[in-house]
């Protein structure tokens, strides 16, 4: 399993539509296969930054299921407006311990 963290910055008072938009998004992502959880969180001290937290089976799930497709086009598509900048996209495994 890996984590996909995506740190998202809005443009200043798009925080809502960029929220309505999610939830009209989060579907589209939920539906991919290898999908095992999606989350969004908004930052305390920066409300204009979200960072989308999505469990994937690998990162190959994430890559050819869901960003290879036509249904990240219409994700982005529907979030996509509100950004201020490209995301900054990394994936995370956990440490042993």
């Amino acid at each position: 399993m890996v984590l996909e963290v995506a740190l998202i910055d809005v443009l200043p008072g798009h925080e809502d539509e960029f929220t309505a938009a999610y939830a009209q998004a989060r579907g589209l992502l939920t539906a991919a296969e290898g999908c095992r959880s999606v989350r969004m969180t908004r930052g305390v001290e920066t409300p204009t930054r979200f960072v989308l937290l999505v469990e994937w089976d690998s990162v190959e799930a994430h890559e050819e299921n869901f960003r290879a497709t036509e249904s990240f086009g219409k994700w982005r598509a529907l979030i996509g407006p509100h950004f201020a900048g490209p995301p900054r996209v990394e994936h995370f495994v956990d440490v042993a311990v």
